[in-house]
């Protein structure tokens, strides 16, 4: 069995959830977990984190959820794991228990709380761009410039700037970064071949990198 991450936008409405979860199980895809990430008026942005029989096409995922009425897929990925949405408390104890190793513990416990491919600690000195942290799989490819910084909100990032190396441009890398504490500092966080991230998601991580920078200063 292989696990893909599917996004999917679908009608906010009774029913419409279980006619997906009955049109994949049609192609033999399990349902693993279920998180709501976006809800907007009469719409809903879920994310579901499924088990595909090996030799079945991801494509095979997106015809069945859109077989349902309303329903469309956002992006369908491979996916480790899967979705925990309470992470965020162990994140937050575990850098308090750690503070000297607390941006590393941040890097890597991110993206398996926002379903990223990586993060990083990044921040503006007078000698250009400093990486204080990273995820394991973070790319290595230096930045040198961060046009972005000082950053006075969460925000999303235009993935065709020209400070982004042409690799993460390749991949289609979606961009998010928020503050850490002051807007020299940021946590950025990306999804190589998207989806994008949605104002719900970032405002998550505005949430989580608040909590982190006090119990850091703390």
């Amino acid at each position: 069995m292989v696990s893909f991450l599917i996004r999917v936008i679908l009608p906010d409405s009774p029913g419409t959830l279980g006619a997906v979860a009955t049109a994949l199980g049609t192609v033999g895809a399990d349902i693993l977990s279920v998180d709501v990430v976006e809800r907007g008026t009469g719409v809903a942005v879920d994310d579901l984190v499924v088990e595909l029989p090996s030799g079945r096409l991801p494509d095979a995922l997106i015809t069945a959820a859109e077989s349902v009425e309303g329903v469309e897929v956002d992006a369908v990925r491979p996916y480790a794991g899967v979705l925990d949405t309470h992470r965020e408390l162990e994140l937050v104890e575990e850098i308090a228990a750690q503070p000297k190793s607390g941006l590393g513990i941040l890097a890597e416990g991110v993206p398996r709380i926002v379903r990223a491919g990586w993060a990083m600690i990044v921040e503006h000195a007078e000698t250009g761009a400093v990486r204080l942290a990273s995820s394991s799989a973070a790319p290595e490819t230096p930045i040198t410039d961060l046009p972005w910084l000082p950053l006075e909100r969460a925000t999303v990032l235009d993935g065709e700037e020209d400070w982004i190396p042409e690799t993460w441009k390749e991949l289609g890398t979606e961009l998010a970064a928020t503050p850490l504490g002051k807007p020299g500092k940021a946590l950025l966080v990306a999804r190589p071949g998207g989806p994008a991230f949605r104002a719900a998601e970032v405002a998550r991580l505005t949430h989580l990198a608040g909590i982190v920078a006090v119990v850091l200063d703390g």
